[in-house]
């Protein structure tokens, strides 16, 4: 009999057959309570069997094997229950796992955005610590000069010396004379331009005239403004150290320097840039009869020849019995006068003298003056009179007072006036020459033509925009402007790229005046900054002519870099092309471009023609647009904007009461609330308004200061408030003439195209006399209605145009009354065959207006009408015509040819022949830019066989037309034909004028690019290089695209403002001086001015001030170019030890001095005493740039090239592969630096032996050098523009025993 645990042995293994999964192996103990337990209660449950043993084994097989099946059964429910359990837990564990996944996945992929991120902010960052250098570079670093002016002094010069001294001792013995009491008047046997006497009265000595001639030598050669940093005008780094900071430099880079000069345009008076020669006579009745012969005889002949030469002639002249009633207009007409001439004989009057003081005494130096003395047997100056003239000449300190002393007849006094008077206006009005003198027009404008290359040009453009920014300028107000310049300043700073910025406001918010306020102070504060600008005018204007806008725009913009003469002249080329030129020329420019264009929307088809504003624009462009909100095209709102709110309640109190104050007029409390309320509106507070509010309320002499207001206040916009400005000024003029005047004079001014002359005026109304139309104009510009701009009447604001129309003009519908006025004024001088700029401008434009095709082509067809506007660069226009008349570029090329073939049976004489063969060159030149070769050539052709028939072969016209026949073949592709017409002009105009001529580099530059364009470099290098070596020593450039006048007039100036008292501002403009006239190779003048410059610093900054180190800097250049390197060195030491002590260790200045002490012991041998400085100065380049910047790899060059002169090779070498990577990874791989550089180790790796590395370097410094982009027609870029400041291997070789390795330029 067993127990329940004898039913297992110890050890032994059950295995469970029901499992899922085959059976799971478990061993189960013999001892196990449950067992047990379960067998116990099965005995204590189960029923009790009667008649059955207790210990019977059978009865416990059944009762176990019942037990075992239903615990079975149970331990079978719970393994599927556990094994659902397990399947639900592994289905969760499988969708977590794939949840898991996903995740991970999101994770990685943003763990790569991440990455992506973090290293485009490392890349942005480099590339604004990149831009932060370059920025930086720009600010300290000086523009990179290489600035070449070259300058002949023909051989005239030494003659005018001669003279000069010949003058000085004749002066001299002149005032022995004096002195012993002898009276001595030589001045019709006199040629000299500088003729003085004195005035004296009856046994009175007075000191002569003149005084010291050369005491202010008058500035000789075309004169430039340098730009200037904090440091003044100081030259920034010299690129060949062998010539000094200043000396060597390139045409092209003198292009660029002559560009700053009117980029930074001073405040002169209007005398000095206007386009009218004014002569104001003033005149007593003693002398009205030589004032009578003048004006019958001779005015007629000076107004011809300023006409023929492109400006207005006009005399001023109040007559005694009136002048009183004028005092402000005598006073504003003094202000604007180009030439005063003064009138005596014995007596003076109140109003004569008035004049006197204020045009010879309180600024005698601000235009040419000309006293004329009628002196006799009975001539006895009266008290008022000799003390007027002692007066006069105790103000002319500088002795620029040209005195006419004649005791003969009025009409021979006359005559001496008009001599005096020429010669001041074409040498000292308009710059010309003495060869000049006898010119014709045609002789000069082509004077300036041959210096311009190919490019036509009109200076009344350029002048039209200089005049509206001068304008703006110098308006008083400032409108609260401040915080808009602000917020300009922050868009303008903004990282590139930026989209133009877009000033908006209503019309008359003051757009164009912030723009212009904004531009002087830009200019003044970032020099480095190229600044080009157009303010745009009324519709239909020229100054809204887009071609021409883009045209003027691109020219600025190329003459800042090399020559012009790659520009297309066809308009839609023009329009097509300034993105590239924009985008290549910025990557030149070592500064920031910012185009500024107001009132763009004024523009015709301005969204169309302006598509490339739409365009990314380069990275260091930005462009600033204005346009009145009303009519901003849809496309550009999306832009930046700064929008002009109205005005302040303040600001308009403060425009108001500075314009009472000013007229000495109060406001009272009432009124300044009355006025207070109604300017609340945008309306009432638009700048304009205001503006024109408080000139009105200040000008009604004959109301109250109340009732103006009052009647003002009425008017609830600006062009009403215009047309009560009309009405009240017609009523203010005391006659119908004069109210008939005015009226007239508007009107013809609004149905012009550009407006209309004051001489003009007076042709076509001979009653009006010029006092009353001087008033007239005085209250008009007072009132904002019209300017003078160019030496035209125009309106000062489309507002002002507007109310003329709807005032005068019945909304326009009286026009063509007015058209037909001028249209018969204009053709009345073309039947005269006066053929001026005016006639071209308008005449056309005029019956274009009236619709009348026949006539419009008839004066086309007038071949001058058509030279003329050619030759001023108003292709586009021409073309317009054309179109409109209907005809193609064929009819209207077959239509020319007639025409001359015409003309050409009525020349007769030598001067016809010649001006029929300019006349065939226009021709030909035209249809040349119209892309027509084919039908261009005929006309050149015939223009060379009559100068070769009318002339002479080897006359320099036949050379002209070679040229332009030959451009015409390069056009074609016929480049065999081109080189062998382009060496016949070279060949003709070496044998006409030498070998040294501006026309002789013109030909060679001209056959450099030929041999550029096909391939032939080493030609065309030949050749540019003998070009620019006769372009460093031709004199000034004659007639300069920029104005030869404008340049003088700025040194002149600077001259004038000399004259004061010690400051650092006046010792600034002598250091200027100093460097304009050494840039002229005049280095005794130069050193005059460099000399007064440092002891005038010296005297109020103190010896040790950073200022006196620049102007010891300069003298030491110009000692070095001298060759006296002792006291170059001596001064070189001192400014070096000035900014040791006064600038920070790593100052870009420091580093200045430093480098060029170091250029002259190196020039002097003393190379071991230069090492150190040039260590120096690199040490300072890397903390002022970081390692990483061009200017440091320049540094690095300048030492490795010491260490080869001292054959130290081992210690240049890793200096230039240092430098090289810097090249490569700072500019690109291609950059001409890196292929000077690579020249240099090239030239050290040959010299240490290693001939394949040598012959691998130079190889790729080749390629480097031939894939160089030429941009303008094959001239590649001046390797003297680029930044830095070292040297070329092309330069002069360095010392004896030196390596030939030079620094990379």
């Amino acid at each position: 009999m067993g127990t329940a645990s004898s039913l297992v042995s110890p050890g032994e293994v059950i295995e469970d057959g029901y499992g899922g999964e085959g059976g799971e192996a478990c061993e189960i103990p013999v001892e196990v309570k449950p067992k047990a337990r379960l067998l116990r209660s099965s005995f204590r449950r189960g029923p009790r069997v009667i008649g059955a043993s207790f210990k019977s084994t059978g009865s416990v097989d059944l009762e176990y094997a019942a037990e075992y099946e239903r615990l079975r059964k149970e331990y079978e429910i719970f393994r599927v229950s556990k094994n659902n359990e397990i399947s639900s837990m592994q289905k969760k564990e499988a969708k977590l796992d794939e949840e898991n996944k996903r995740l991970r996945a999101e994770l990685q992929a943003l763990q790569k955005t991440y990455q992506k991120i973090l290293r485009e902010k490392e890349s942005a960052l480099e590339a604004k610590y990149q831009a932060m250098e370059r920025a930086a570079t720009f600010e300290h670093d000086r523009d990179k000069v290489k600035r070449q002016f070259k300058i002949f002094r023909e051989t005239k010069e030494k003659e005018i010396q001669d003279l000069l001294r010949a003058k000085r001792d004749l002066e001299a013995k002149l005032q022995q004379l004096q002195a012993q009491g002898i009276q001595v008047y030589d001045l019709d046997d006199s040629d000299s331009d500088d003729n003085r006497t004195t005035v004296t009265a009856a046994g009175t000595q007075c000191e002569y005239w003149t005084g010291g001639v050369l005491g202010s030598e008058p500035s000789m050669g075309s004169m430039m403004q340098l730009q200037q940093t904090f440091r003044g005008p100081e030259f920034a780094h010299s690129l060949i150290d062998v010539e000094g900071p200043f000396a060597n430099v390139s045409r092209d880079d003198w292009d660029a320097a002559v560009a700053s000069l009117l980029q930074v345009s001073p405040h002169v008076p209007q005398a000095l840039w206007s386009n009218t020669v004014r002569c104001y006579l003033i005149f007593t009745q003693e002398t009205k009869a030589e004032l009578d012969f003048f004006m019958k005889k001779h005015s007629p002949t000076l107004r011809r020849m300023c006409e023929g030469l492109g400006h207005f002639y006009l005399n001023v002249s109040f007559p005694e019995e009136d002048a009183a009633s004028y005092t402000a207009e005598r006073k504003q007409e003094i202000e604007r006068s180009s030439v005063c001439v003064l009138l005596l004989k014995s007596t003076v009057t109140s109003s004569v003298v008035e004049d006197c003081e204020e045009a010879f005494v309180k600024n005698p130096d601000g235009r040419p003056l000309v006293l004329y003395l009628r002196t006799g047997e009975d001539h006895n100056l009266t008290g008022p009179t000799r003390q007027l003239l002692e007066r006069v000449n105790a103000a002319d300190k500088t002795a620029k007072l040209n005195v006419v002393d004649h005791s003969g007849s009025p009409e021979e006094g006359a005559d001496m006036i008009y001599t005096q008077l020429e010669r001041v206006i074409k040498q000292e009005l308009l710059g010309l020459e003495a060869a000049d003198v006898d010119s014709k027009d045609s002789g000069i404008e082509d004077g300036r033509e041959e210096d311009s290359g190919d490019v036509l040009w009109d200076l009344h453009d350029e002048q039209e925009q200089m005049e509206s920014y001068q304008q703006a300028c110098s308006a008083t107000s400032q409108l609260g402007f401040q915080k808009y310049i602000d917020r300009l300043n922050d868009m303008i700073a903004a990282p590139p790229p930026t989209p133009p910025l877009l000033v908006s406001g209503g019309p008359g918010s003051g757009k164009s005046l912030l723009l212009s306020k904004w531009i002087e102070l830009q200019q003044k504060n970032s020099p480095n900054t190229l600044f080009l600008y157009h303010f745009v005018g009324r519709p239909l204007s020229t100054s809204s002519e887009p071609v021409l806008i883009i045209k003027r725009l691109t020219v600025k913009l190329l003459q800042h870099f090399w020559s012009i003469s790659g520009l297309s002249m066809e308009p839609s080329k023009i329009l097509e092309e300034f993105p590239r030129w924009l985008e290549r020329l910025s990557a030149r420019h070592q500064g920031n471009i910012i185009i500024i264009i107001d009132s763009i929307d004024q523009i015709q088809q301005a969204e169309r023609h302006m598509k490339w504003l739409i365009d990314p624009l380069p990275v260091n462009v930005r462009v600033v647009v204005s346009v009145n909100v009303e009519t901003c095209p849809q496309a550009w709102r999306l832009w930046p904007t700064l929008h002009l709110d109205p005005l302040s309640p303040r600001d308009v109190r403060s425009i108001v009461n500075t314009e009472c104050q000013n007229m000495e007029l109060k406001l009272t409390k009432d009124l300044e609330k009355k006025l207070e309320r109604h300017c609340r509106s945008a309306s009432t507070c638009n700048a304009l308004y205001v503006t024109l509010l408080a000139m009105m309320i200040t000008s009604r002499s004959c109301l109250s200061l109340e009732r103006s207001l009052e009647e003002c206040l009425q008017c609830q916009d600006t062009m009403s408030l215009y047309r009560l400005a009309l009405k009240m000024t017609l009523t203010s003029l005391s006659t119908d003439r004069e109210r008939h005047a005015m009226r007239e004079i508007l009107c013809l001014v609004c149905a012009s195209h550009n407006g209309v002359s004051e001489s003009e005026v007076l042709d076509l109304f001979p009653e009006l006399e010029l006092p009353v139309l001087s008033a007239l104009l005085h209250r008009l510009n007072r009132l904002c209605v019209v300017a003078l701009r160019c030496g035209l009447i125009r309106f000062q604001h489309l507002q002002a145009w507007e109310a003329v129309r709807l005032e005068f003009l019945n909304g326009g519908s009286n026009s063509a009354t007015y058209r037909e006025k001028l249209i018969h004024y204009f053709s009345q001088q073309l039947s005269q065959d006066r053929v001026t700029w005016r006639v071209a401008d308008e005449l056309p434009w005029l019956l274009q207006q009236q619709e009348d095709k026949t006539k419009l082509q008839l004066s086309l067809l007038n071949l001058f009408v058509s030279q003329n506007l050619y030759k001023r660069g108003h292709f586009s226009e021409l073309l317009a015509y054309w179109q409109y008349v209907g005809k193609d570029k064929s009819s209207m090329a077959a239509e020319y040819f007639d025409s001359l073939k015409h003309y050409e049976k009525s020349c007769e004489n030598e001067d016809g022949m010649t001006q029929l063969a300019n006349l065939y060159e226009t021709l030909g030149r035209f249809l040349k830019d119209m892309g027509l070769p084919s039908q261009a050539v005929a006309p050149l052709q015939r223009s060379l066989e009559i100068r070769e028939t009318a002339l002479d072969p080897d006359h320099p016209s036949v050379g002209r037309s070679l040229h332009q026949l030959a451009a015409v073949y390069v056009q074609w592709k016929k480049y065999g034909n081109a080189e062998q017409l382009y060496k016949q002009a070279l060949e003709i105009s070496e044998n006409a004028y030498g070998g040294e001529h501006a026309s002789v580099a013109r030909e060679l530059e001209s056959l450099a690019m030929l041999y550029q364009k096909q391939n032939k470099y080493e030609q065309a290098e030949k050749l540019r290089k003998r070009s620019v070596k006769i372009r460093q020593k031709t004199a000034r450039q004659k007639g300069h695209m920029y104005g030869f006048t404008l340049l003088r007039r700025r040194a002149l100036q600077l001259e004038e403002l000399t004259l004061g008292k010690d400051s650092a501002d006046c010792a600034k403009t002598l250091n200027e001086l100093g460097v304009l006239y050494y840039l002229q190779n005049n280095l005794d003048a130069a050193k005059v001015f460099l000399t007064r410059s440092l002891e005038m610093r010296q005297r109020v900054l103190g010896p040790d001030h950073p200022d006196c180190a620049q102007s010891l800097n300069n003298l030491a250049a110009l000692h070095t170019e001298r060759r006296e390197y002792e006291t170059s060195e001596d001064m070189y030491e001192r400014a070096l030890d000035i900014r040791k002590k006064a600038l920070s260790p790593d100052h870009p200045s420091l580093a200045y001095t430093l480098k060029h002490l170091a250029m002259l012991y190196k020039r002097r041998g003393k190379l071991e005493k230069a090492v150190p400085l040039y260590e120096l100065s690199l040490e300072i380049r890397e903390k002022s740039f970081g390692p990483k910047h061009p200017s440091v790899a320049t540094a690095l060059v300048n030492l490795a090239v010491i260490y080869c002169q001292l054959k130290r090779h081992g210690d240049a070498l890793p200096l230039y592969e240092r430098a090289l990577k810097v090249y490569e990874d700072s500019l690109g791989r291609s950059h001409p630096r890196v292929g000077e550089t690579l020249k240099n180790l090239a030239v050290l790796s040959y010299e240490e032996g290693d001939f394949e590395k040598a012959a691998e370097l130079y190889k790729r410094a080749m390629e480097i050098k031939e894939a160089e982009p030429s941009l303008v027609c094959g001239n590649a870029p001046s390797r003297h523009s680029s930044s830095g400041d070292t040297f070329s291997l092309r330069g002069p070789a360095p010392l004896p025993h030196g390596p030939r390795a030079r620094n990379s330029g």
